[in-house]
């Protein structure tokens, strides 16, 4: 039996979301290799990787011989130009989210990485979150009958607005394009594609360049979705609420994984992914069970593209998965400012793709 060498990734970009999440989850994975990182700090990856290179420059690290995957971490703007950098080098490719500015980009990519015969994913860790494992499991049980309200909100409380290039009025910055990503694609994942999308997008706080409050609705034909997003939620708002036919179902608090990311407590550890708030089930009588949650696991998302990249399974997020979270993302905000519910720009073939491949 031959042995898969090591496959040998690039970071680009080393601030938050490079740092916190993808560094430490690529290091935990037995088969991956993080060899290089782009950044202008290089001290700073130095201090926590001592053994990466660093280059100065993205195109660099993207070049290089050694590199066999390509995780792109870096401002949202860049990440259409840098992936397509990328699969034109014949590297392999992760994007954080959003996976583009807009459908156009996405295609475009989803395009490129078939040509190529390259992977493309996109880092959507949030499907191995407790809260959502736990949510899910209750729904795919019956417990609740069918669904016919289901709310997920994604808060923090953020009042004050902070200099970081998330928070200026750039090209995908704004609360939606960081948080949409995430609750879309979970409700995508347990329920497909929506029938309609009713959004209302704004900015609440004082001084706030870009929204940081929204609220959208997914329409289905028998039960709607409730995606909420805000700065400005300092508590009292369940992680998730699902109403069915034959009950409810609460999970009041948030996964705990990005908490212990960056307290540093390591992917794998012992209590890595354990999640102490139980779910809340109420039956047709209202009589209050309550089940524990199961443990999360975000490195799941990095084993199942190393497999995939060995070809021993699948791609965890493909393109066509990513185009149809750009396109509720691009009708949510063309709801909101023109006041009118809007359907998918999806063509027949992308919604055919969408759940093939789901």
């Amino acid at each position: 039996m031959s042995i898969q060498k090591d496959i040998n990734v690039a970071l680009i970009g080393y601030g938050f979301v490079g740092k916190t999440f993808h560094a430490p989850l690529i290091n935990s994975v037995a088969g991956l290799n993080l060899f290089a990182v782009s950044s202008g700090h290089e001290e700073k990856v130095k201090n926590d990787l001592p053994d990466a290179i660093v280059f100065d420059s993205p195109e660099k690290a993207i070049q290089d011989s050694e590199v066999d995957l390509v995780v792109i971490a870096s401002p949202n703007a860049t990440h259409a130009p840098l992936a397509k950098l990328a699969l034109n080098a014949g590297k392999h490719v992760v994007v954080d989210k959003p996976f583009t500015l807009d459908l156009d980009e996405a295609r475009e990519l989803a395009a490129l990485a078939s040509e190529k015969k390259l992977l493309l994913s996109v880092f959507q860790n949030r499907r191995w979150d407790t809260d959502y494992l736990g949510i899910t499991e209750v729904i795919n049980s019956g417990a609740i009958g069918q669904v016919k309200h289901f709310e997920s909100h994604m808060d923090r409380f953020r009042p004050e607005v902070r200099d970081r290039w998330r928070e200026h009025d750039l090209p995908g910055s704004g609360l939606w394009f960081d948080i949409g990503p995430h609750i879309i694609d979970q409700a995508l994942q347990l329920f497909g594609l929506p029938e309609t999308i009713s959004g209302d997008i704004t900015t609440l706080r004082c001084g706030a360049k870009i929204n940081d409050w929204a609220h959208v609705t997914l329409t289905y034909p028998e039960h709607k979705v409730i995606l909420h997003a805000t700065m400005l939620a300092a508590g009292g708002v369940a992680r998730f609420t699902v109403h069915g036919d034959k009950g409810s179902v609460v999970k009041q608090y948030a996964d705990q994984q990005e908490s212990q990311l960056i307290a540093g407590i390591l992917p794998g550890s012992e209590a890595w992914g354990e999640d102490s708030d139980d779910l809340t089930v109420f039956d047709s009588h209202s009589k209050a069970t309550t089940i524990k949650t199961p443990k999360g696991d975000q490195r799941q998302f990095y084993m199942r593209v190393r497999d995939a990249i060995q070809g021993v399974n699948v791609n965890p997020v493909p393109p066509a998965q990513a185009i149809a979270v750009m396109a509720v993302l691009e009708s949510a905000v063309r709801s909101s400012q023109l006041g009118t519910v809007q359907k998918l720009e999806l063509t027949k073939a992308e919604k055919e793709s969408f759940y093939l491949l789901s």
